[in-house]
């Protein structure tokens, strides 16, 4: 086959993946060319989680009607002369791609004037045709409007994210550059509903305080560090104060958010030995550097950045984090982990005198069955020895020693009790001081969605202000919980492209929800708690997996310990 020139409006599709990804990607650039046009409000609404709209108005300087039809054009730009400019860039856009990449994939509407014009000119074309421009009365600054993204490459439509997730992409973005630039409103509307709102008065915390919540958002503590080439300020949170995964950590250079695996190490090395392992912490850092020692143009999306001395910039990073945390943070108990207790007495029976009460612990309910019998994986009856580490119960069976990890084991007890029990709806308790949960947008819908099968499955949740719920019921097996400790990981965990209404789902929920119930490896238990948990898991019907498929035990035969010890030739 010969060599051809591919047509404009191929090429530009081509050139339009590397920056257009999703609806997030058309909000990032559209919020990055309003705020290099030096606008301080700006309001961004979505439909069909962008993919039906993406608009973004700005008051910013705005667009003349000379040049308007310049800014679809591909590598034009208001940003860069030079190469060498390249090496001081105080904008966050400069490539000069963003609308045509968008115009190509979509249809789009740019409304906009100078505050010296008279009138507005509005500019829209479909898919990379040719322009249309036409004079119409719009306040100053610019509106764009994004419309049926994908419509023409159905492929990139096809292997988007659910809603939810996109959703979730879109509000992170617009949290990133509400922060990165505080003094600036901004506004988030998706699908008709106000989902987030700045003031713009500077205060970062204010914000943090709509995404993770008032009273996390008081115990961050704050990162001011400089250097000669370098200022670093911004929140880490307490080692009390963590998240499940890294999505929390968010690091900015020159405030553009970025992604850097070096810099997300030294926070974490920074955290050494203060953190149980696998809990991250939430982090906001932003890093001011002279602009010749970062490059910023590695990549389209301008995400990746490469630092001159990379080396420095890990050493600055960890240091300041480590010195807030050192000099500020205080020892403190985990505040949401359960705390053994005596169980209400619709949950347990009475503990017979001479027997210490165990929290969530019994052996008094029957064997059902709850799984097929064909997968029932018995474990032979234990005899408890000790506890190693406050984390792994030791026991011994007719077959070797079995290394039970408490917390997977109690994940799997308080399972398998929720789903023996019989009544629909599940048996409910009130709590005396009803608790608090902050969530973001995203998270918050997500959670309105989950409202009814939450309700069948014993909580009583209800709104309580602009993405705030509170807790005042809680399944009647989970006494002592905090219920919106317990419900965080509802909607922290859910998975990228999870339904809210797919099969299933209340059995997902029920395996999170004990995750935060379940006691934690480093709290120690009494004898007769520890045997009381190999009683029942015993009497479970998968006892050697939690519900998400960690392995309970740990088994060491009586034949591998005598070849350990040489009783039958060597290893």
């Amino acid at each position: 086959m010969s060599i051809q020139i591919l047509p404009p409006d191929v090429a530009s599709q081509i050139a339009a993946g590397e920056v257009v990804e999703r609806p997030a990607s058309v909000v990032k650039e559209l919020i990055e060319n309003a705020l290099d046009a030096a606008a301080t409000q700006i309001v961004v609404q979505c439909l069909a989680a962008g993919k039906r709209l993406v608009e973004v108005s700005d008051n910013g300087v705005g667009i003349s009607k000379e040049d308007l039809p310049l800014a679809t054009c591909r590598h034009a730009t208001s940003k860069i002369r030079t190469a060498q400019d390249l090496w001081q860039i105080q904008t966050l856009g400069f490539r000069g791609e963003a609308l045509a990449s968008i115009g190509s994939v979509s249809r789009l509407t740019i409304t906009s004037r100078p505050a010296s014009q008279d009138v507005a000119y509005r500019l829209w074309m479909d898919g990379g045709s040719q322009p249309q421009i036409v004079a119409v009365a719009a306040p100053p600054g610019t509106t764009v409007r994004v419309e049926d993204l994908f419509f023409n490459v159905p492929a990139r439509r096809k292997f988007l994210k659910s809603e939810i997730t996109e959703r979730q992409r879109i509000e992170a973005v617009v949290f990133d550059y509400a922060l990165a630039f505080p003094r600036v409103q901004f506004q988030l509307s998706q699908e008709g509903r106000i989902s987030f709102t700045s003031s713009g008065n500077g205060e970062r915390r204010e914000i943090l305080g709509q995404l993770i919540g008032a009273e996390e958002a008081a115990l961050l503590i704050e990162v001011v560090y400089e250097e000669t080439r370098m200022r670093i300020e911004g929140f880490v949170s307490p080692p009390t104060v963590t998240r499940s995964s890294r999505r929390e950590i968010h690091l900015f250079v020159n405030r553009r958010p970025i992604q850097d695996p070096l810099l997300t190490s030294a926070i974490m090395q920074a955290y050494h030995t203060l953190l149980m392992v696998g809990r991250y912490p939430i982090v906001w850092l932003f890093l001011e550097i002279e602009p010749s020692q970062v490059d910023v143009n590695v990549h389209p999306t301008k995400a990746e950045v490469r630092f001159a001395d990379p080396q420095l910039v890990y050493r600055c990073v960890q240091h300041a984090v480590r010195r807030a945390l050192v000099t500020t943070a205080s020892v403190a108990s985990v505040p949401h982990f359960p705390v053994w207790q005596p169980p209400s007495e619709a949950v347990q029976p009475e503990t017979p005198k001479g027997e210490q009460s165990v929290f969530l612990l019994s052996s008094t309910q029957p064997r059902l069955s709850i799984e097929s019998p064909s997968l029932k994986q018995n474990v032979p009856l234990l005899r408890w020895i000790g506890q190693v580490a406050n984390a792994y119960i030791v026991a011994e069976g007719p077959d070797g020693l079995y290394l039970i990890d408490q917390h997977a084991a109690h994940e799997r007890v308080l399972y398998e009790k929720f789903l023996r029990q019989p009544q629909t709806p599940v048996p409910s308790q009130e709590l005396l001081h009803p608790s608090l949960l902050t969530l973001s947008p995203a998270q918050a819908q997500m959670l309105e969605e989950l409202l009814p099968p939450l309700s069948r499955l014993g909580f009583e949740v209800v709104p309580f202000g602009l993405n705030v719920y509170q807790v005042r019921a809680i399944p009647a097996l989970f006494a002592g919980v905090d219920g919106a400790y317990a419900l965080r990981a509802v909607v922290e965990d859910f998975e990228e492209n999870e339904e809210p209404l797919s099969q299933e789902l209340e059995k997902r929920l029920i395996a999170r929800i004990c995750k935060r119930a379940a006691v934690k490896a480093g709290q120690s238990l009494s004898p007769e708690e520890q045997k009381a948990l190999l009683r029942d898991l015993e009497a479970c019907q998968s006892p050697r997996t939690c519900p998400h498929g960690r392995p309970t035990m740990v088994h060491l035969s009586v034949e591998l310990l005598e070849r350990q010890f040489g009783r039958r030739g060597s290893t």
